[in-house]
């Protein structure tokens, strides 16, 4: 049996590998986003931007290509008109991976991949959260110069200076944001919103992945996570939850 390329395989064999990973391709075009195993993630994304790069061309030839992969004529023609026109600026990186909670029973560790499929920003989004805190803390420091210095001072109780440093329990920590404490719960009930840096999503109480992550940010609302840089996790639809 032929030793695969890149990782190790999934199934029984390399007939069975390219089953999984073309329904797992196909499920991704159609739906924009799957929650699958890690290891099924890391193989399929290859596999994904290869074939967004055939969607990209547009020919006739590279649609015959994106066939013998995807069977489904309809999830390949979502493909070349609705995804392929999303992702003409972009030179690569069609795909996001977002780590979850282990799934339950055997523990296995889970992930959403998803299609990136929002317009290039000219400036990273880390590099406007970063312009962002700097103007404020030269705001800050603009402030506090021109406040009058106090000759006389006093000590503040103990309850208001622990609950003070608890929102700003990091600097570098965008503003509105609180760092979730060692478990990942908030520092307060009025924190509801939880916040993952490395993906810069956000998840709503009562969400579908709420419960299964753990958060490294709070923030008290979801505008609060918006002006922060963070975008909704699976986009607006996912996140719009009744309160009924």
């Amino acid at each position: 049996m032929p030793t695969p390329t890149k990782g190790p395989r999934i199934g029984g064999g390399p007939a069975h590998e390219r089953l999984i990973l073309a329904n797992l391709a196909t499920a991704l075009f159609e739906h924009d986003q799957i929650t699958t195993t890690q290891a099924k993630a890391k193989r399929l994304r290859p596999l994904a931007e290869r074939l967004i790069t055939f969607a990209k061309r547009g020919d006739l030839h590279a649609r015959r290509k994106v066939m013998t992969t995807i069977h489904d004529k309809g999830v390949v023609h979502r493909l070349f008109v609705e995804i392929a026109p999303d992702v003409a600026d972009r030179q690569g990186g069609y795909t996001r991976i977002t780590k979850i909670a282990p799934r339950k029973g055997d523990n296995a560790p889970m992930c959403v991949i998803e299609l990136v499929r929002e317009p290039v920003n000219a400036k990273p989004k880390r590099a406007v959260v970063a312009e962002a805190e700097a103007a404020t803390k030269r705001s800050a420091k603009d402030e506090a110069a021109e406040a009058p210095v106090e000759e006389t001072t006093t000590e503040a109780p103990a309850e208001e200076t622990s609950e003070a440093a608890a929102p700003a329990a990091l600097a570098d920590l965008p503003e509105g944001a609180v760092a979730a404490l060692e478990d990942g719960a908030a520092p307060s009930d009025e924190y509801t919103v939880k916040g993952n840096r490395d993906s810069s999503k956000y998840h709503v109480a009562g969400s579908q992945w709420y419960d299964a992550t753990v958060a490294e940010v709070w923030f008290k609302s979801v505008d609060d996570a918006k002006s922060a840089g963070f975008e909704p996790a699976g986009g607006e639809a996912k996140q719009q939850v009744d309160e009924a």
